[in-house]
């Protein structure tokens, strides 16, 4: 029952997908060149309701992908296994016997104490020993999903695999990499442009990630900063984008921004002119240009393109113009540049 949930599950958010994917072709197919609909003598076209969506859908496609990725992985270590068990003459219980549970390491006594006393607030109030037993469990299953995810592997890399799911379409937004601070060569072949906000914990956390990425890709990768302060989440980020510009025209944006992180989110005016100062900045000059507010236009054209571009939460991403959002690990990063250097 609960394989079949599963796969009701999926198969639901596939067609959920499908639905509103044809859908939109539907409209563009019909009659009136992409007219979506007519509001007395006025008309909403395609164009306008994908552009408001844009990054819904792609979400959406990607989402149909992963699932589809995974029930093939899924579909693929089955044959695998299926086959080496017909080559050895074994059934496939038999091979996992002897190549996966035989093989997976033991849960040891101190692993499971040290399990309890993390998660100790969140697991159920039982006996002692039928607790650690419970524990116990979870963990010997960890243990045989990663040995058995490893052996699947090995079959993998020896059998002849050959995937053949495309790919999701690639949606591209058009994004401006002329405005803001830059990073790297403005000749990479790789531009990823970062909506931030230097009062919110994920972005200065993906910070490291980010300097992860340039190092990995020298000459590869540009990065460009936007301002994108979240006012109603943080009302002195502007002021603190603000002081960063300021900053900048006297060429230390970067350091001011490492420093804005830091002590986030300490962004009085007071404390903006103290970090200035700590940076030898000119701090009669910087004052001025922060109390007289000569940079918040230009912080309030960077939050107005955040917003066409759909942009509602930060840090916000555009590799090449692709989406990408939240703290994301560099495997995420990695993913995408990969794909675009190969092209």
């Amino acid at each position: 029952m609960a394989d079949r949930g599963r796969r009701v599950g999926w198969m639901a958010a596939l067609g959920l997908a499908g639905l509103l994917l044809s859908g939109l072709a539907a409209l563009a197919q019909e009659p009136g060149g992409g007219v979506a609909a007519r509001v007395g003598g006025e008309v909403i076209t395609l164009d306008e309701v994908t552009q408001g969506v844009r990054r819904e859908l792609a979400r959406i496609e990607e989402q149909r992908h992963a699932l589809l990725e995974q029930r093939l992985d899924q579909l693929i270590g089955d044959r695998l296994l299926a086959q080496e068990a017909r080559q050895r003459g074994v059934s496939v219980e038999d091979l996992l016997k002897s190549e996966v549970y035989a093989k997976t390491p033991e849960v040891a006594d101190a692993e499971v104490t040290a399990f309890i006393a993390q998660h100790r607030g969140r697991l159920p109030k039982l006996e002692e020993a039928d607790l650690r037993l419970r524990v116990w469990d979870h963990l010997r299953s960890q243990k045989v999903g990663q040995q058995r995810q490893a052996y699947v592997q090995s079959l993998r890399e020896r059998g002849a695999v050959t995937v053949l799911l495309p790919p999701p379409p690639v949606v591209r937004h058009a994004v401006s990499a002329d405005r803001g601070f830059a990073k790297g060569t403005k000749d990479a072949p790789v531009t990823i442009v970062e909506f931030s906000d230097f009062q919110c914990p994920f972005c200065r956390n993906v910070n490291a990630t980010l300097q992860q990425v340039l190092d990995r890709y020298p000459g590869k990768v540009r990065l460009v900063f936007r301002d994108f302060p979240l006012v109603q989440l943080h009302p002195g980020a502007p002021k603190a984008h603000e002081a960063a510009r300021c900053a900048a025209q006297q060429g230390k944006f970067w350091e001011y921004h490492d420093v804005l992180f830091e002590r986030s989110p300490r962004h009085s005016p007071p404390e903006l002119k103290q970090y200035a100062q700590e940076l030898k900045l000119d701090a009669a000059a910087f004052a001025r240009c922060l109390d007289a507010g000569a940079q918040a236009a230009e912080v309030s054209r960077d939050l107005q393109e955040g917003a066409r571009l759909g942009v509602t939460g930060t840090p916000s991403f555009f590799i090449n113009g692709r989406a990408l959002e939240g703290a994301q690990p560099f495997t995420a990063f990695q993913k995408i540049i990969d794909s675009e250097l190969r092209q």
